[in-house]
């Protein structure tokens, strides 16, 4: 019915306007507006039942505007993770074909280096007991964006890993490239043999009293590489021969680094 009456009032003024003498007229098909006016409603629903998603404090200043079943999102956040999860839920929403994303991430300024050294040290004590030291994350912070990279040995460790970054003040964006280490039976039993080779050596058994700060062992289709802080040299120098010495191992990078080793520098100088 609404349709026919809109169809009724456009002829009613392409009637009017020709018999106003108007001399040069584009004739519009009655069909093609009441289909741009369809479309104007639908795209009006579908941006209220985005926006239906959208519900919460979270996403009181976000706004949506649909056109053609793409759906704009703009405004502010607090918090990066309330971005990704804005995009999420319009994309899930019914007849939506994409998203695209004007959202601003607000929240404190904080310098790079003291969001990254934060960062790093939340993500080091995070799933402390559940393997820990056989994943070695990395972060890197500019201009707010931050980079996770490096290694874990499951999903869980870096789904986890990500949401503490996205859920950071400060943060604008989070670009995850942490690699999951393989399934691999053969490199489970070089962490386990590494593991015992390096702690259960006595100058090394300190490293397992602070357990968020430990020698981590990496460990891809059995090549190892150690990260971590040590204290000293001879430190860095006993782990690395200490894995070497483990069977089956193809490979040994040492990227352990030095804490005093700055210190050490400048008193030499």
């Amino acid at each position: 019915m609404r349709s026919n009456a809109v169809v009724s009032r456009l002829l009613i003024a392409v009637c009017s306007m020709g018999m106003a003498g108007i001399g040069t007229t584009a004739l519009v098909r009655p069909a093609t507006l009441v289909l741009a006016a369809e479309n104007g409603a639908s795209n009006a629903a579908l941006a209220r039942e985005v926006k239906e998603r959208l519900k919460g404090k979270n996403f009181q200043d976000v706004s949506v505007i649909v056109r053609d079943g793409t759906a704009t999102l703009s405004g502010q956040v607090s918090l990066f993770a309330y971005k990704a999860q804005a995009i999420k839920k319009a994309k899930k929403t019914k007849d939506i074909k994409d998203v695209r994303d004007n959202i601003a991430v607000g929240g404190p300024t904080i310098p790079d280096n003291v969001l990254q050294r934060g960062l790093l040290k939340r993500i080091e004590m995070d799933r402390v007991g559940y393997g820990e030291v056989f994943d070695a994350i990395s972060v890197s912070v500019q201009n707010g964006v931050v980079v996770l990279g490096g290694h874990a040995i499951g999903p869980v460790t870096q789904q986890s890993a990500v949401a503490l970054a996205e859920y950071t003040p400060g943060v604008k964006e989070v670009i995850n490239k942490i690699s999951i280490d393989p399934v691999s039976q053969f490199d489970d039993q070089i962490r386990i043999a590494t593991f015992r080779a390096i702690y259960g050596y006595p100058a090394l058994q300190q490293y397992a009293i602070v357990p968020w700060r430990p020698i981590r062992i990496s460990v891809q289709n059995g090549r190892v590489t150690l990260y971590g802080v040590v204290d000293r040299q001879m430190d860095k120098q006993l782990a690395y021969m200490r894995a070497m010495q483990v069977p089956n191992v193809f490979q040994v990078t040492d990227d352990l680094v030095i804490g005093n080793e700055n210190q050490e520098n400048s008193k030499k100088k």
